[in-house]
């Protein structure tokens, strides 16, 4: 039998001063960060039974001298939002004389920043961690591992090790159906990632992984992270009667969210299973309301159709929308401004996450720009420096047609007008009328009704002796909740909630862009180096 090893599963920490840090949110619930590594509970448990696991999330914990001198095998990973805290936690296990190992999405789409890491494990796990891990037993000490694109078996996936967890850290836990989506966006890495033919997991598969977590006693929030769950829609349809099923024998312990893409709105028994199984919210990215952008960026799904009266056919299940909007592509107008604001209202959106477009590496947008020799030479380095950021603030890493300055005062306008309290709660009311709460999502007891009466009068002290400029748009809209849809309190008080963190955060943001406007204008900010066309 191979000796032991002592693996230190390590989660890098997110740039600070995100979008989707919620930071406010999570203290305001007593929680450290919204959501766990799935992927690296993932990997512990396809490791072998002999080795001993442990896991740092470096979101909601320290990483000590001490806990590295414990490990034989640090292996760490994660998206571009984490980069730099990656290479920091590289450079920590060589200080220590301590292997490591690097995997996840930004590895694989950026290999090359990664070449101080000892071990890099590029692709999905899946289709390569055994091969690493027999490498590792056999004496090696370095070398890269690449999974075939595409080709890893998610049925052959194993439950997660959600008992490394501390469920108290986290707002949600989430899980994963399905990897991959059907279209061609040409910003979005997901296709280069995990393909255009989404694969899913079985169904006793995903039953399997949620009465680990129920065995476990977690009662909540779970999050299919999927990144279009309808992605395979004949999979999930024969997917949910069980989940229903299993939801209903256990008395709904879970309320669930995910992302889909807009035609959801298309299929009305697909949204009334997605009622009955309990999910109460959905991201869909929507990008731009200017039909000629979504052609141009490859986005025609949202096409052809009313976007506002789209996102309330969900509003009709009883699951409420958070949608992503960009700002920065070719061919928007000048009119873009005043275009995003009036979707944002006429549809009724709370939660608009808007940022400026980025050229992510491995992107179809990423390699047209470097041909066009626009792209600037801002990612696949090892400078923490270049790394730091959020997309709201740090996008637009390429030379634009429209003045960059403008674009930047646009996307401005866009942020000061949607959270403003005023807007923002008065799209809370207007989604609190339009929210069809029959069914379990309406429901005002179950398994997390001491969870839900605490954040209620959290939510209510603060709102009301803490964020004093709150106070008057959220007393106005719980009432108004309260007698025109009482059974929409619940996600209405969610969605305010969430205002804890967006209210100050979009004032942050504006600070950042005038900033940057000031350096534009002044002549202060230069274009970095473009990539060479090829």
């Amino acid at each position: 039998m191979a000796p032991s090893t002592r693996v230190l599963l390590v989660y890098p920490r997110f740039n600070s001063g995100s979008f989707w840090n919620y930071g406010a949110t999570c203290e305001l619930i007593g929680a450290k960060y919204p959501a766990p590594p799935l992927g690296l509970i993932t990997i512990a448990a396809m490791l072998p039974d002999t080795w001993d696991v442990r896991l740092i999330d470096r979101n909601t914990e320290e990483l000590t001298d001490a806990d590295l001198r414990m490990a034989d095998l640090v292996m760490t990973g994660g998206m571009l939002p984490q980069q730099s805290d990656t290479l920091a936690i590289i450079d920590a296990c060589k200080a220590h004389g301590i292997p490591v190992a690097v995997g996840g999405p930004d590895l694989t789409s950026s290999p090359q920043v990664y070449m101080k890491a000892d071990f890099r494990v590029l692709g999905e796990a899946e289709g390569i961690l055994s091969t690493f891990i027999e490498a590792w037993e056999s004496g090696a000490r370095a070398g890269t591992f690449e999974a075939e694109k595409f080709k890893a078996d998610v049925t052959s996936s194993p439950i997660p090790r959600f008992d490394l967890l501390n469920f108290k850290s986290y707002v949600q836990v989430g899980v994963q159906f399905s990897r991959g989506c059907p279209f061609t966006c040409e910003f979005c890495d997901i296709i280069e990632l995990y393909g255009r033919v989404p694969r899913t997991k079985t169904n006793a598969q995903m039953l399997a992984e949620l009465d680990r977590l129920y065995e476990l006693g977690y009662r909540g929030h779970v999050d299919f992270v999927d990144d279009n769950l309808i992605g395979n829609k004949r999979a999930v349809k024969g997917f949910l009667p069980d989940l229903i099923a299993w939801q209903k024998a256990r008395n709904y312990p879970f309320e669930m969210s995910t992302e889909a893409s807009l035609n959801l709105a298309d299929d009305p028994a697909l949204l009334q299973m997605m009622q009955e199984a309990g999910f109460f919210s959905v991201f869909i990215g929507i990008e731009s309301p200017d039909p000629d952008v979504l052609v141009a960026t490859r986005k025609k799904q949202n096409t052809r159709r009313d976007i506002a009266k789209s996102v309330h056919k969900i509003y009709e299940a009883g699951i409420f929308v958070v949608a992503g909007f960009i700002v920065g592509f070719d061919e928007e107008s000048n009119q873009v401004a005043e275009e995003i604001t009036e979707l944002i209202e006429e549809a009724a959106i709370p939660v608009a996450m808007t940022g400026l477009l980025y050229a992510l590496p491995n992107t179809q947008l990423t390699r047209r720009l470097a041909s066009e020799g626009r792209l600037h030479e801002d990612f696949g380095t090892d400078d923490p420096d270049t790394l730091d950021g959020d997309q709201c603030t740090a996008g637009l890493n390429f030379t634009t047609k429209r003045p960059r300055s403008v674009i930047l005062k646009d996307f401005r306008q866009i942020v000061d007008r949607v959270y403003a309290p005023d807007a923002y709660f008065g799209r809370v009311r207007k989604v609190a009328r339009m929210l069809n709460m029959k069914g379990a999502n309406g429901s005002l007891l179950g398994a997390g009704l001491t969870h839900d009466l605490k954040l209620f009068g959290r939510l209510i002290f603060a709102m009301t002796f803490v964020n004093t400029a709150y106070r008057g748009p959220f007393w106005k809209t719980l009432i108004y909740t309260a007698l025109t849809n009482f059974r929409a309190v619940k996600p209405v008080l969610m969605i305010m909630a969430l205002y804890v963190h967006l209210g100050p955060f979009s004032r942050f943001v504006l600070t950042q862009i005038d900033r940057q406007v000031e350096d534009v204008e002044s002549g202060a900010w230069t274009a970095p180096d473009l990539v060479a066309a090829e």
